[in-house]
């Protein structure tokens, strides 16, 4: 009849060669993904290396507001921002979620950034290599390529790397810029945190499954090291006496 460490040893052999079988494949999928994330810089998949989202426009020296009265209309803000949009000066005035955008000399309401402004402020921001004028399309619906504010533009590139940059329609700023890398690293990204879909919650029971299970495994291939190391060396001891 076997002992209780005979069966104890029986057990975890068992379930370290099952979990190594069912979570294996995924478990080279987190090490191989892991490792190609770490390899790319984040600039390059940021699209730095094409688009100058850092670069501040300065407002004219002599410049006269508005009355702040005509921004604000009897109403609280949570934010009122001074700058410049495209060689304008303007306020932007956030409440509740919202931002409307004002000019800042007239004090007068500007309507949502359209599509020609759009494509004006993205060219005035590309610094990639030349490439043929892009393309504008309105984007109202959240997707994994992007989840900004919305409604937005969708800026395309004929260029290699299929560039696309998103500028949000009610502050006229840069949003997201999305390359063939980019896409690249958020399949890998899907991958890693095993939501295929979405690509942003890392909280799926799916991960959860497969890192209980890998833990497990890790426990089990350790037990059993610790179970069999005093038995091969043992037997090391004895084949040394008998040579």
């Amino acid at each position: 009849m076997p002992s209780r460490r005979q069966r104890f040893h029986l057990v975890a052999s068992r379930l370290h060669k099952w979990l190594a079988l069912i979570i294996g494949a995924q478990l080279l999928i987190w090490f191989a993904s892991g490792a190609l994330m770490s390899f790319w810089p984040i600039e390059e998949i940021h699209g730095d290396h094409l688009v100058d989202r850092k670069a501040v426009e300065l407002l004219p020296a002599r410049v006269t507001l508005s009355d702040p009265a005509r921004f604000m209309n009897g109403k609280s803000a949570e934010r009122i921002t001074l700058r410049m949009l495209h060689g304008r000066a303007v306020v932007e005035v956030s409440r509740g979620g919202d931002v409307t955008l004002f000019d800042a000399v007239t004090g007068a309401r500007l309507p949502a950034v359209d599509a020609g402004l759009a494509a004006a402020i993205v060219r005035k921001a590309w610094i990639g290599p030349a490439s043929g004028a892009p393309t504008a399309s309105r984007v109202t619906t959240a997707s994994p390529e992007y989840r900004g504010p919305l409604p937005a533009w969708r800026v395309a590139f004929p260029d290699p790397d299929h560039t696309s940059v998103f500028v949000a329609a009610n502050t006229g700023q840069i949003a997201a810029v999305r390359t063939a890398n980019w896409r690249l690293f958020d399949f890998f990204w899907g991958l890693h945190i095993m939501d295929w879909t979405e690509r942003d919650n890392f909280n799926t029971w799916w991960l959860l499954t497969f890192a209980i299970g890998g833990l497990v495994l890790g426990l089990a291939g350790t037990v059993l090291l610790v179970m069999r190391w005093p038995i091969r060396r043992r037997r090391n001891v004895r084949f040394a006496v008998k040579g």
